[in-house]
């Protein structure tokens, strides 16, 4: 094995370089290295890279969006074995604090949101995972890393969407933002059963990529159609039961509460780059239940069982393949979703 591998560097606020960096080995009994067979960027990915995640550390490699080989592993690892195919969490976690017991993994005392955030992450081509044993799911022998990749961040970040919006079957869903998260939040959202899935975006072709995939039954652009007029027409002059914000800018979070029917569940996945204002005199009475947060990301193995049953198909979203070479160009292309890109599919570096 080399000693160097390619990694791409966060410096500093839009100062991204392709660096060589020293391949990772065990700090930790517990940690695992994992040889990247496939990565993806993540718009939180593009938020440090703007400077919008003040919390990100500099100098480190970025992503967490992953799926590879086990190459080492430590002493204390049990799980996890040299050989073993696997797919990244987003999430750190430790598996036994207070938090974790909880099912709260985001704000375990050891961890959380990590790689390529506080340490090295993806974009490179080897990863230390720390507490491999839940860092990193086994990939059943039926699927491939591309059929997975979406369980190391976008589809956990959706099913927890869904979770958090309280959807009950027959229910009316409202998912605001055809990207990547909205995609995954009308996948999940569908596992519970609810009479109609309504998507808003201010983009025709996104709008109908998730009614040809048959994520949404009915599509809404804001700048053809009133979206709060058109969501009542459809609710018998009630609003929606339930609204999972995942746009995030052009007055979503206001748009969000304004479609909730009186008592409905609002969940925000958005990641705001500014504090945005809850206005609560000019809600008040409608009763609103509002739930926000960074992904729990602990149902990875549920979620990798529902691909392998062929319950859930997140591959569509893959829709462009780079190699690390080009790693520059991926994050120009996401920026401007250029040539309709949803998802990238990242393969090694070639040398």
């Amino acid at each position: 094995m080399a000693e160097t591998m390619k990694g791409y560097v966060f410096k500093d606020v839009n100062d991204l370089r392709l660096e060589d960096r020293p391949i990772p080995t065990i700090q930790d009994p517990r940690d695992a290295i994992v040889k990247v067979a496939l990565s993806s960027i993540c718009a939180s990915d593009f938020h440090i890279k703007v400077g919008a995640v003040p919390s990100a550390n500099k100098d480190i490699i970025l992503g967490h969006e992953f799926a590879g080989e086990v190459v080492a592993v430590g002493d204390a690892c049990k799980k996890i074995k040299v050989g073993d195919r696997v797919v990244a969490n987003v999430e750190t976690f430790c598996g036994e604090c207070f938090f974790c017991e909880h099912g709260y993994v985001n704000n375990c005392v050891e961890g959380g949101w990590y790689l390529g955030h506080k340490i090295d992450g993806c974009q490179t081509e080897y990863v230390r995972v720390p507490i491999a044993d839940n860092g990193l799911e086994l990939i059943p022998d039926n699927l491939t890393y591309k059929d997975v990749l979406a369980v190391s961040c976008v589809l956990p970040s959706g099913y927890f969407g869904a979770e958090l919006a309280e959807i009950k079957e027959g229910d009316t869903v409202v998912v605001l933002g055809c990207g990547p998260c909205g995609y995954t939040s009308m996948m999940s959202a569908r596992l519970f059963k609810p009479g109609r899935i309504i998507a808003v975006d201010r983009h025709d072709e996104r709008g109908q990529f998730a009614l040809d995939h048959g994520w949404a039954d009915v599509f809404i652009n804001p700048k053809k159609e009133d979206v709060e007029a058109r969501v009542k027409e459809l609710t018998e002059g009630r609003g929606a039961d339930a609204v999972i914000e995942a746009a995030g800018k052009d007055g979503t979070f206001q748009l969000a509460w304004k479609i909730a029917r009186p008592n409905a569940v609002i969940s925000l996945l958005a990641m705001y780059e500014e504090d945005q204002i809850l206005p609560l005199p000019s809600m008040y009475g409608k009763n609103l239940v509002w739930k926000s947060g960074g992904v729990d990301a602990c149902k990875d193995a549920y979620l990798v069982q529902l691909i392998s049953e062929g319950k859930l198909d997140p591959t569509p979203l893959f829709n462009k393949e780079y190699t690390l070479n080009e790693i520059a160009q991926v994050y120009e292309d996401f920026a401007v979703k250029r040539d309709g890109l949803i998802k990238p599919v990242i393969k090694p570096y070639e040398y």
